[in-house]
């Protein structure tokens, strides 16, 4: 066959005939075009084969010959159409009647004029489809009786033999509709008529698309025969070739089948491997695959080894055989054991780390190494500053508490009631005396998770269990997902679990008989997972919704001290000028910037020490030694309590006009530093002492 365009073999298409294979005798590119942006294919190179399996018409577009003008007509046009015979025209009606009287053609006959025609009646427009129904007389001329068909009414003319056209003449055939007209081969590209259009002579241009079958593409490719592309019919000599059609895993899982199916790997997946098995190390580009089904059961279990620097984390399926004993649970904040707390079951705790209890309110407690503590609830209370502070409700347990029913009803009044803030570091260990052999399921549907476990069994299915040798297992959640049961061709008797949604590879069907396996299927039931696909499965959308874990109380600022020492004046009734540090901003006397940060900078002062708290000889050898080295004595400020002035040999003294008095009267940083022998009055001390 010679090549053809692709328009000419769409609209010469034979529907019965399909399928087609089809050889690109000449490409084209179109990048960024109108095909690409509808998803339609827009790059065919040359030499490519296709297989041509449905031609379905997209629209017909309708083009008035005399002027240009085209409109788009859907494929349900209901309009009717009639061809016109002939190109020839006749420059008369007597030319138009001596032909149709040679050629024997029967009356009515049907045509048209090329221009408008003014008669009596009113002017036919140019165009129109007018039908002759006789010669006759009329007024003494010799006419031809007309008639014409309007909307309202059928009018009937008599227009004279000697009326000039261009005349055309058009088959007395009846009225088709556009898909008749389509599919009649003798009536392409001739003119046409529609009372419904607008234009009274169209030439009608179908576009189709063309759907196709093509090597490597994983759907249909949809052609607009419109492209510029010219093809040639190679079906009688391409009867050989298969077309290949990848196949992706998840749509082998979503088809269900038909299993056992043999596969060749065509591409697999970039990106650093998800299992950390031999297996994933065979997973390349022409290597055989045996699909043997979905795996049972379809969820799994997240677990991440403890009792090593490194965790190393599994995904365990519910088929695992091995038998787990809990361990108790280890919670290093009051935030964790209270997310650990289930309605309807006690949870007990003994403190393994000493917790002081902060400042931010006095409700808070203290716990000590060997408490023991009864979780009860969330609750709040009130902060020195008057914030709420979010706590946890705990009742701290005697040594015989719970032994019986009655007793610890009894001893319920008695209990002290311990409030946690959420924040607290402390160290809490879970208290539990349940020595019970688990499976994989009983302990998920018994327990909730997260919970840690020791394996005390070993699955005898694996050749190798890695989840006995560590001393603790943490099982984070349980997740539902389909995986599927697949063997090496090259290795028989070497079965793995695949799942599609993370490792989705690319295949296609190979030929050969899969081997047949005996029910039920074979499953790896443990997985160690790398750590960037462990922590990606752990971004859960219930865990992306859980409210973060409190934050502690932030310490005072400059602004917050200001304010505690504008209180504490006012509750001691100072003036404002004796209080410079913390004077108001509209006060004149306000003292400088370096004197109002020192004195927002110091802790409450402790109390003051009394005379006699250190050796008499202490103070006079402490005196002495001052006056050796030259100290110059200050004199005794009292007009503020809180803040001093320095005095005039200090180092401070100009810079820091206003300073506070050191809790410790005699040690303060105002004096001289570079006159003191400190070592002089340590080695003293000591001897004092």
């Amino acid at each position: 066959m010679e090549p053809v365009s692709l328009q000419d073999f769409a609209r010469c298409l034979d529907p019965a005939s399909l399928p087609r294979v089809l050889r690109v005798y000449s490409g084209v590119y179109s990048e960024g075009s109108i095909y690409e942006i509808c998803g339609n294919e827009c790059c065919l190179s040359t030499g490519d084969l296709m297989k041509v399996t449905q031609v379905h018409l997209q629209k017909v577009v309708c083009k008035n010959p005399g002027t240009g003008q085209t409109l788009e007509l859907p494929p349900n046009f209901q309009g009717h159409f009639c061809p016109l015979s002939t190109p020839k025209s006749y420059g008369t009606l007597q030319e138009l009647v001596s032909a149709a009287q040679q050629s024997a053609t029967p009356l009515p006959l049907c045509f048209m004029s090329a221009r408008s025609v003014v008669t009596k009646a009113g002017v036919v427009p140019e165009d129109q489809p007018l039908v002759l129904e006789a010669v006759e007389m009329h007024l003494g001329t010799r006419c031809a009786r007309c008639s014409l068909d309007s909307k309202a009414q059928q009018v009937v003319l008599h227009l004279p033999l000697t009326q000039k056209g261009p005349f055309w003449t058009r088959e007395p055939t009846a009225s088709q509709t556009l898909l008749q007209i389509l599919q009649d081969p003798a009536l392409r590209d001739l003119k046409l008529t529609c009372p419904a259009l607008p234009w009274h002579s169209v030439v009608l241009r179908p576009e189709y698309e063309v759907q196709a079958i093509m090597h490597m593409r994983k759907t249909v490719v949809r052609i607009p025969s419109t492209l510029e592309v010219e093809v040639q019919d190679v079906t009688a000599s391409s009867q050989h070739v298969h077309f290949i059609k990848p196949l992706l895993l998840s749509e082998a899982l979503a088809r269900g089948g038909p299993f056992p199916l043999l596969t060749e790997i065509l591409e697999v997946p970039e990106g650093p491997p998800i299992f950390l098995s031999p297996w994933m190390g065979s997973l390349r580009k022409g290597q055989r695959l045996c699909i043997y089904g979905p795996a049972s059961p379809p969820w799994r279990v997240l677990a991440s080894s403890k009792g090593r620097k490194v965790p190393r984390h599994f995904m365990v399926s519910g088929a695992y055989q091995g038998k787990l004993r809990r361990r108790p649970r280890e919670f290093p904040t009051a935030y964790d054991l209270l997310g650990a707390l289930q309605p309807g079951r006690r949870l007990r705790v003994v403190v393994t780390k000493d917790c002081e209890e902060g400042d931010e309110s006095p409700e808070l407690s203290s716990l000590a190494v060997g408490d023991r503590l009864e979780v009860i609830g969330p609750g709040q209370v009130l902060g020195t500053h008057g914030q709420d502070i979010d706590v946890l409700v705990c009742a701290r347990l005697g040594e015989e508490a719970g032994e019986a029913e009655g007793e610890r009803e009894e001893a319920e009044e008695d209990q002290e009631q311990v409030l946690l803030p959420l924040y607290l570091p402390c160290g809490l260990v879970e208290e539990m005396n349940d020595s019970r052999r688990y499976s994989l399921a009983d302990l998920t549907q018994q327990l909730s998770l997260p919970c840690e476990v020791k394996v005390v069994t070993k699955d005898t299915g694996l050749p190798a269990d890695p989840l006995v040798s560590f001393p603790g297992l943490r099982l984070e959640e349980r997740i539902t997902e389909p995986f599927l049961v697949v063997g090496l061709d090259s290795r028989p008797g070497t079965f793995f679990e695949i799942p599609p949604r993370w490792l989705d590879l690319t295949v296609v069907e190979a030929e050969g008989q899969p081997g047949q396996l005996a029910e039920p299927l074979p499953a790896a039931t443990v997985e160690e997972l790398s750590e960037a696909f462990y922590y990606s499965l752990r971004k859960s959308p219930a865990s992306e919704n859980q409210a973060p874990p409190p934050r502690p109380p932030k310490s005072q600022g400059l602004r917050g001290q200001r304010r505690q020492s504008c209180e504490e004046g006012d509750a001691k009734g100072l003036p404002p000028k004796q209080n410079p540090a913390v004077c108001s901003p509209g006060s004149s006397n306000r003292a400088p910037k370096s004197a109002r940060v020192l004195g927002l900078q110091q802790s409450p002062l402790p109390p003051t020490p009394k005379e006699k708290t250190l050796p008499e000889a202490s103070k006079n050898l402490y005196r002495k030694i001052t006056s050796k080295k030259g100290l110059r004595a200050t004199k005794a400020q009292t007009q503020d309590p809180v803040l001093r002035v320095e005095p005039r040999g200090s180092p401070m003294a100009g810079r820091h006009p206003a300073a506070a008095p050191h809790p410790w009267p005699g040690l303060g940083p105002d004096k001289n530093m570079d006159d003191h022998d400190y070592e002089e009055v340590a080695e003293h001390f000591r001897k004092t002492i």
